[in-house]
C-alpha cells in the first residue's frame, strides 16, 4: 500500500466513493478512508437502500392484503415472515456494497479501513485494525450526517429507536410513535403502518414535510390519514420513560401549555440529521464551521485551509444522496483542471411514501416570500388514463412558471412514480425549459408523465382532458 496519493477522501458514502472512482478515471492516484466494515456509507448500509427494500416489501405485503381483489386476483390468508423480509433487505445491502467494493478494484482505488484524522494540510492519521499515516495532495471531507438526538429522548436502539434501529424492528410493534415529520420519519412509518403497526406521528411544527411546497404536504397528510396514520402537530416532545408495558412520552404543546401522556411500544426518533465532523482534526488544523456545524466550503468545495475540501451532507444543502455524488464528481473534475458546476436549482428531492411525493425547484411559498410573480398549472392523476388503470389516482403534478418569461421555476408532483417523474422535470429546469417547452413535448400514451404535460398545458389554463 502507497502512503503517498494525490488525493485522500474521508469517507465512503454515495459522495466519497463516487469522487473516489470518478478521480480515478481522471488519471489521480486515490485513497478512500472509511471506518465502516463496507463501503456505501449511511445511504447504502443503514440509510436510503435498507429503507426503499422494506418500503417496496411492504408494499407488497400491503397489495396482497388489501388492493389485489379489485383486480379479480384473490388470495387466502395473507402472513407476515418479518424474518425474510429482513433477510432480503440485508442482501440487498450486501450485494450493493460488494459491488462498490468491485467498482474500488477495477478503479484501482485504495480502501482503508479505518478512522481518519487530519494533522495537518496534506497528511492524515488512520487508526483502527492498521495504523499508519498518509499523504495526499488533496483532501476531501465526505464524512456525512448523524441522526440529531433530543433531550429527554436516550437511544438505545430497542424501544427508543434512530432510523437504523427502525430497520430491524423484531416483530412488528404494535404501537410506533415517529418523532418527526420529515421524509425519512414518514417512510419508516408507511413500511410499519403497512405491516400492522399503529403509527402516530407526533410533528413540532404546525405542518408535516417542512419546506415542501405547502399544498403538497397538506395533500400528503390526508393521504397518510386515510391509510391509518395519526398526527399531532404543534406538539413537542419533552420526555421518555421506559416502562414494563412500553414507553411513555410526555408531550405538551409547542407553544406551551398542559401536559399529556402518550403510551407506545417504540419510538422512532427521526427530527432531522446533523453534519459528522466529531474526531477529523478539524479544529487543529484551522478548518471553519458555520454556525451548525457544518465546514465552510467556497464554491469550488475549498475549506479555508489549502488543499482541504468538502462535500455532501457535512456542508451546507439538502442531505441528499445524489447531491453528494454530484458535488464529488464536480469537485474533482475541477481538480483536474475542467470547469464543471452543480445546479443547486435543478437538484430533486423525493419522499417514498405511497404514493411517492417529488419536488425539484422553487416552492409557491418561496416564490411568493421572494415576491416572484408566477402562473401554476395542476393536473389530478384522477385524471390520467395510466392512473386510472393501473388504481393509483391519488394526488396531482404542479408545475410553477414565471409570469413573464414562462421558465419553469418548480415542479411538484404526488403521485405514482413521482420519483421517477420528477427526473423529466429536473432535465427541463437544467435546460431552462418553458412551461411551454413542456406542453409541446410529445408524451407517450397512456403513460403517467401525461399529467406532467397536462400540467404545462394548466400553466395557460388550456389542459386537455380536465
Amino acid at each position: 500500500m502507497s502512503d503517498n496519493y494525490d488525493i485522500a477522501i474521508i469517507g465512503g458514502g454515495p459522495g466519497g466513493y463516487v469522487a473516489a472512482i470518478r478521480a480515478a478515471q481522471l488519471g489521480f492516484s486515490v485513497a478512500c478512508i472509511d471506518k465502516g466494515e463496507r463501503l456505501g456509507g449511511t445511504c447504502l448500509n443503514i440509510g436510503c437502500i435498507p429503507s426503499k427494500a422494506l418500503l417496496q416489501s411492504s408494499e407488497k405485503f400491503a397489495e396482497a392484503s388489501h388492493a389485489l381483489a379489485a383486480h379479480g386476483v384473490k388470495l387466502g390468508q395473507i402472513d407476515l415472515d418479518l424474518a425474510t423480509m429482513l433477510t432480503r433487505k440485508d442482501k440487498v445491502v450486501f450485494d450493493l456494497t460488494k459491488g462498490i467494493e468491485g467498482l474500488f478494484k477495477k478503479n484501482k482505488i485504495t480502501w482503508i479501513k479505518g478512522t481518519a484524522r487530519i494533522m495537518a494540510p496534506g497528511r492524515i492519521a488512520v487508526s483502527g485494525a492498521t495504523a499508519l499515516e498518509i499523504t495526499a495532495k488533496h483532501i476531501i471531507i465526505a464524512t456525512g450526517s448523524e441522526s440529531m438526538p433530543l433531550p429527554g429522548l436516550a437511544v438505545d436502539e430497542k424501544r427508543i429507536v434512530t432510523s437504523t434501529g427502525a430497520l430491524s424492528l423484531n416483530p412488528v410493534p404494535k404501537r410506533l410513535v415517529v418523532v418527526g415529520g420529515g421524509y425519512i420519519g414518514l417512510e419508516l412509518g408507511s413500511v410499519w403502518r403497512r405491516l400492522g403497526s399503529e403509527v402516530t406521528v407526533v410533528e413540532f411544527l404546525d405542518r408535516i414535510t417542512p419546506g415542501m411546497d405547502g399544498e403538497t404536504g397538506r395533500q400528503l397528510q390526508r393521504i397518510l390519514q386515510k391509510q391509518g396514520f395519526t398526527f399531532k402537530l404543534s406538539t413537542k416532545v419533552v420526555g421518555a420513560k421506559p416502562g414494563r408495558t412500553g414507553v411513555f412520552l410526555t408531550l405538551e404543546p409547542a407553544a406551551g401549555g398542559e401536559q399529556t401522556t402518550l403510551e407506545t411500544d417504540v419510538v422512532l426518533l427521526s427530527i432531522g440529521r446533523r453534519a459528522y465532523t466529531a474526531g477529523l482534526g478539524l479544529d487543529e488544523v484551522g478548518v471553519a464551521l458555520d454556525e451548525r456545524g457544518r465546514v465552510k466550503v467556497d464554491h469550488g468545495f475549498a475549506t479555508n485551509v489549502p488543499g482541504i475540501y468538502a462535500i455532501g451532507d457535512v456542508i451546507a444543502g439538502p442531505m441528499l444522496a445524489h447531491k453528494a455524488e454530484e458535488e464529488g464528481v464536480v469537485l474533482v473534475e475541477q481538480l483536474a483542471g475542467q470547469k464543471p458546476h452543480v445546479n443547486y436549482d435543478a437538484i430533486p428531492a423525493v419522499i417514498y411514501t405511497n404514493p411517492e411525493v417529488a419536488s425539484v425547484g422553487r416552492t409557491e411559498e418561496e416564490l411568493k416570500a421572494a415576491g416572484v410573480a408566477y402562473r401554476a398549472g395542476k393536473f389530478p392523476f384522477m385524471a390520467n388514463s395510466r392512473a386510472r388503470c393501473n388504481g393509483e389516482t391519488d394526488g396531482f403534478a404542479k408545475i410553477l412558471a414565471d409570469s413573464e418569461t414562462d421558465r419553469v421555476l418548480g415542479v411538484h408532483i404526488i403521485g405514482p412514480d413521482a420519483g421517477t417523474m420528477i427526473a423529466e422535470a429536473a432535465l427541463a429546469m437544467e435546460y431552462g425549459a418553458s412551461s411551454e417547452d413542456i406542453a409541446r413535448t410529445c408524451h407517450a400514451h397512456p403513460t403517467l408523465n401525461e399529467a406532467v404535460k397536462e400540467a404545462a398545458l394548466a400553466v395557460t389554463g388550456a389542459p386537455i382532458n380536465i
